[in-house]
């Protein structure tokens, strides 16, 4: 599989720097390890414009090119997941109840594999910002990077990022024009009635039969409130009540996740959830509190940037390994933030077949971590090439 000869020379070293993180996950913004670490790196590598402190323990490091020119962004996530690894691996996790369960240690080496490499080679124009961002999976790391500036403070023009994907062909590329993820909001509903004792029901207002008639319910706004062509998700993943066998419980707590494309498909799930909630709730007696937080936005790739990165995809691993079209997925990533604020594009690196992302059985697959790295770095070398002698 094609990479770049340099990166290939040493797909050692990066293997043990990703087996080094997946033993150390660190949650959310307290990423500190993980930094020094990547610093430490970066260090080595002769880069030595690195700014630390963002978002807690998010940095940039800049490669000047050979020539003045542009700023382009790289992105990598590099916090874990609160899940207990069940891989067996001798590398696995050394934290309890953390993992690397999305292979974002898979992520911040490949960022690290180019980093290594345009700092040897600056064949490029301008400068390369190299994004470590901490927080992905809960808390938004990147929108707190780009509110505390990076994008004007490093001028960067231009920002892209990859996933690894379990379950698509190994070293396969992707992406699409346009929206590629979902955004991701989440719906919480308190049914409050009045608690009482199990064999006299109708001294109660029992919250339970609501709660189980607002779930049907909650499922017609896809089926009948928009268009078979809308993109719509709402599934309920809790539903808290109740203490033992007896009693008839107070409230019945309900919570889920809406994920969607079109920001007016927001508004109406929005919509929709209350009106139904307090529906549901006068028709069993009850009273509803309904809570919508809307989450992350929808990843949305710029279609200029989305061809370019798929045609520098196929200068790495071939034209018929890229799939340009992709389509949508109703995954959710705060790189969304990123996408706001400046053009750019989301790629998903096929990683094979194993266990799926935020599975306590994943590990990331390194033999796909020398194609991201070229991928990265020739994104740069393209993007800004050195003027012809």
């Amino acid at each position: 599989m094609p990479v770049l000869n340099r990166i290939a020379a040493f797909a050692e070293d990066m293997t043990a720097w990703r087996q080094h993180l997946h033993a150390n996950p660190e949650l959310g913004f307290a990423c500190h390890a993980t930094a020094d670490f990547i610093v430490q790196r970066l260090q080595e590598f002769g880069i030595d414009q690195i700014e630390t402190g963002i978002a807690e323990t998010g940095l940039v490091a800049v490669i000047e090119g050979q020539e003045p020119g542009p700023v382009i962004g790289l992105r990598a996530d590099m916090d874990a997941l609160p899940i207990e690894e069940e891989t067996g691996l001798n590398y696995g996790s050394q934290v309890p109840g953390r993992m690397h369960a999305c292979g974002h240690d898979g992520h911040v080496t490949m960022l690290l594999g180019a980093a290594r490499y345009l700092s040897e080679t600056r064949a490029f124009r301008g400068k390369a910002a190299l994004i470590f961002q901490p927080a992905e999976e809960n808390g938004a790391g990147a929108e707190v990077m780009v509110q505390e500036g990076i994008m004007e403070r490093f001028g960067i023009e231009q920002v892209f990022a990859m996933h690894n994907s379990p379950g698509l062909p190994e070293g396969e590329i992707f992406t699409t024009p346009g929206p590629i993820l979902a955004a991701a909001d989440t719906i919480e509903i308190w049914l409050d009635g009045a608690g009482g004792h199990g064999a006299l029901p109708a001294r109660s207002r029992d919250p339970i039969p609501g709660a189980v008639a607002l779930v049907q319910a909650l499922q017609t706004i896809v089926s009948r409130n928009i268009t078979a062509q809308d993109e719509l998700v709402i599934s309920v993943t809790q539903i808290h009540a109740g203490t033992a066998d007896n009693i008839i419980p107070e409230s019945c707590y309900i919570c889920g996740t809406v994920r969607s494309f079109a920001p007016e498909m927001r508004d109406l799930a929005e919509r929709r959830c209350a009106e139904i909630a307090e529906g549901i709730a006068a028709a069993h007696n009850l009273a509803a509190r309904v809570v919508y937080t809307r989450g992350y936005p929808a990843t949305v790739n710029t279609p200029d940037e989305a061809a370019f990165a798929a045609d520098v995809a196929a200068d790495v691993v071939g034209e018929d390994r890229v799939d340009a079209e992709f389509g949508r997925d109703m995954g959710a990533e705060d790189f969304a933030y990123m996408l706001e604020a400046r053009p750019g594009a989301y790629l998903l690196l096929g990683a094979g077949e194993g266990p799926p992302l935020h599975n306590s059985g994943f590990d990331f697959n390194d033999r796909i971590a020398p194609i991201g790295a070229s991928l990265f770095a020739r994104l740069v070398e393209r993007a800004q090439p050195l003027k012809a002698p």
